[in-house]
């Protein structure tokens, strides 16, 4: 016996209710899934390119006592604008509702911060110290509409070459 018509248009919009529903989860559940990975990519090199750069401090100081005695010094600049991934701004919807703290946006941040300081180290990096450390952060775009939020992080600092003595 054949199924009746009824029972065909039933069963496919039973099937297509269900669609709609799990479409936008599936959606989310990628976008989760490819901001983690991508994230942990970005942290991965950060963490690399800090192990290279660990001798050579970045000082918020203007001044210090007893530096030997300098050859050069120039202003060095590091910049980066950082976007948030698609789960993170569905993440911070709920938290505008609900207020407090968006720490769906803290490793946004921190990545851009840490991002900024290696980028600036790597525009010189025959310098031996950098004097006067200044982070400057924008936001480039608030995220409105179909906009995706960003952030621009600038790092600022003297490189500082000492001269060496001949030994």
């Amino acid at each position: 016996m054949e199924p009746q018509p009824s029972e065909l248009s039933q069963g496919l919009e039973i099937f297509i209710d269900i669609l709609f529903v799990s479409i936008p989860f599936l959606l989310l559940l990628l976008a989760y899934i490819t901001g983690k990975v991508t994230e942990k990519r970005h942290y991965a090199s950060i963490h690399e390119r800090e192990g290279r750069w660990l001798n050579i401090p970045a000082i918020n100081g203007k001044h210090l006592p007893d530096l030997p005695a300098i050859a050069s010094a120039e202003l060095v600049v590091g910049s980066v604008v950082i976007s948030v991934d698609h789960f993170k701004r569905f993440l911070s919807q709920f938290r505008k509702i609900f207020g407090g703290e968006m720490k769906s946006y803290s490793s946004v941040i921190d990545r851009g911060r840490r991002e900024a300081i290696l980028r600036m180290k790597e525009s010189s990096p025959e310098a031996d110290l950098f004097l006067n450390c200044r982070l400057e952060t924008s936001s480039v775009s608030k995220g409105q509409g179909k906009a995706v939020g960003c952030a621009e992080v600038l790092a600022y600092a003297t490189a500082v070459r000492f001269q060496r003595t001949a030994e």
